[in-house]
């Protein structure tokens, strides 16, 4: 594939308008994306589902064979250069294995973890020799990985690690000292990427190897959900691990372990929606055979807009994943092999931003339809043996992995103020157009899907103005005020999302889908208002005061009303008929 060219950098799309041709969507996957797609569906559909009680009993010598199943088909070498045994693949290739996973539970959860940030630190910050030593049998499966950044007293406060690691009077070893917790595959892992203080205060990363002295895991921990994926905490004690293992430069370990979950954030997006569109599935089988007061629950109107609104949140999220995946490969494709591990760090962080709008909006579009899914089910939903129990078990921990849904809004924020504070945003000439523009409520946009570019630009003004406000009013103490930073996240989320969705739409909306895609669009415009203008509306409340807070508040309240649509009701029940008739998702 051709990756589309590097047009937008992180968090540009705060502030600039973006175009349709700079930006990757679904349809533009290849044949061979649409191969490894199949590739996964096919695996997991005959070598996962039908196991999944076994899986899901925790059979995890059973998991391990079938990852290493999944090695021989390529399934764990997409990321990974062919040169060390990968197949070299996009990071659109990535989020399309992820997607097909999502539905497969705990195992979902084994496979991302080993391909993703178990795997990527070699891959982009190990020497040759480590790349050769390791890539190519975690690319088949002969060695299956894990990650060890947590512990007893350093989870979203990653670099707060109480692990030691000091050089013996040989130089020939590093002996490591402290506990893990919370580690995903640890039971049957050949290799973890463990982060430890050298000197008790440099952040460093290390490769330790399952066998290495000192090395010992500890039981099984009891989970509400994802029951199929090994948890455990790794213990090392006086462990001892050869200087050649270190991984990147001692007291750079932050860069790797921050700028790894960067990717981890993007591939739980694509995986969470996989099972978003699992759980919307499940729900149309139900609605169909289900049936009271003498007819199928999917003809009762309210039945009816759920489901159109599961429809619509998915396609958002299918739209900003597809988006981002594309900004991440131009970023970073051309990095795999280098040993300049500063530009590395640099291309993973370019769009930290977005990687954590794709973590929040994939775990909460999950969270949204696999809980609306169990609605519509009924009481049987409640039951186990009815798949979406399961499904509605497992997604909860997806708020919580790879930094907490709460951390990573916290994020959002930080970039546009971190390029303000650079000089590299004009912010006194932004905010003062974008409050003309909100004075003059001039949003109406000409030509194709119009308003739907306008509620962009308004979306988009909003978020600059709003800024603006919460730094006039707190200055360098914003940092501390969460509840502020958490509400500009939520503006600058559905500005991603919003947009994607509209990019999509303009880019395709002339192929045999794009009437449909236009319906779903429209859908998802009318739930972003509704939840832009509460957040707003808010945010101006605790932002200002007197005269100009009640002036502010009123013209809020009229700039909102156009974007509200006459046919929602009636276009939700057509997009519910193709969808029941379907019987899943369709895009």
């Amino acid at each position: 594939m051709n990756p589309v060219k590097h047009l937008v950098h992180g968090g540009e799309f705060l502030v600039e308008e973006i175009l349709p041709e700079a930006i990757f969507t679904p349809e533009d996957r290849t044949d061979e994306h649409h191969m490894m797609a199949n590739t996964a569906r096919q695996f997991i559909s005959r070598e996962i589902h039908p196991n999944n009680e076994r899986i899901e009993g925790g059979d995890f010598p059973f998991v391990a064979e079938k990852m290493k199943q999944a090695g021989e088909l390529g399934l764990l070498a997409h990321s990974i250069p062919e040169q060390y045994g990968g197949l070299g693949l996009d990071k659109i290739s990535k989020g399309i294995v992820g997607e097909a996973l999502g539905n497969a539970s705990g195992y979902s959860v084994a496979h991302s973890n080993h391909t993703c940030i178990a795997t990527l630190p070699i891959t982009y910050f190990g020497t040759k020799e480590q790349k050769e030593k390791y890539l190519p049998k975690l690319a088949s499966g002969e060695y299956i990985g894990a990650y060890c950044l947590t512990e007893p007293e350093a989870g979203s406060d990653a670099l707060a690690a109480k692990m030691t690691a000091k050089l013996n009077d040989e130089e020939t070893h590093y002996v490591l000292n402290g506990t893990k917790i919370y580690i995903t595959n640890a039971s049957f892992s050949d290799t973890f990427i463990v982060y430890a203080k050298v000197d008790g205060d440099k952040f460093t990363a290390f490769i330790v190897e399952k066998d290495f002295h000192g090395l010992s895991i500890g039981p099984e921990e009891e989970k509400m959900g994802i029951k199929g994926s090994s948890t455990c905490s790794v213990l090392l004690e006086d462990c001892q691990v050869p200087v050649e293992n270190l991984l990147g430069q001692v007291g750079k370990g932050h860069l790797i372990a921050l700028n790894v979950l960067n990717l981890g954030r993007f591939n739980l997006g694509f995986a969470t929606m996989g099972a978003a569109k699992y759980s919307l599935q499940l729900a149309l089988e139900h609605v169909v055979e289900r049936k009271q007061f003498g007819r199928p629950i999917s003809e009762f109107p309210l039945s009816q807009e759920k489901i159109a609104e599961m429809a619509a949140k998915i396609y958002a999220a299918e739209s900003l994943l597809y988006r981002t995946a594309g900004h991440i490969e131009s970023a970073l494709g051309e990095h795999e092999d280098s040993e300049d591990f500063a530009a590395v760090a640099k291309a993973m962080n370019e769009h930290a931003l977005e990687s954590a709008i794709c973590k929040v909006v994939g775990s909460e579009t999950l969270n949204d339809v696999v809980d609306e899914s169990l609605q519509l089910h009924g009481g049987a939903g409640f039951i186990k043996g009815y798949p979406v129990e399961q499904a509605y078990r497992d997604s909860r921990i997806n708020r919580i992995f790879e930094g907490t849904n709460e951390i990573n809004r916290l994020l959002i924020p930080g970039v546009f103020f971190k390029k303000v504070a650079k000089g590299e945003v004009d912010a006194p000439t932004l905010i003062e157009k974008a409050e003309q523009s909100i004075r003059d409520q001039r949003y109406m946009k000409e030509g194709e899907l119009h308003e739907l570019k306008s509620a962009v630009a308004m979306f988009k003004d909003l978020y600059i103005v709003t800024s603006g406000l919460a730094y006039q009013k707190y200055g360098e103490s914003m940092k501390h005020e969460q509840e502020t930073l958490k509400r500009l996240a939520d503006v600058a989320i559905s500005i991603y999302a919003t947009e994607s969705v509209v990019l999509r739409t303009l880019k395709n909306g002339n192929d045999k889908l794009g009437e449909w895609k236009k319906k779903l669009a429209f859908t998802y415009k009318e739930i972003a208002v509704q939840q832009m203008q509460a957040t707003v509306l808010t945010l101006v409340s605790t932002l200002m005061k007197g005269k100009e807070r009640q002036k502010m508040l009123q013209s809020l309240s009229v700039l909102f009303t156009p974007f509200y649509g006459e046919d929602s009701i009636k276009r939700n029940r057509e997009i519910a008929d193709v969808l029941i008739q379907e019987k899943k998702y369709v895009s």
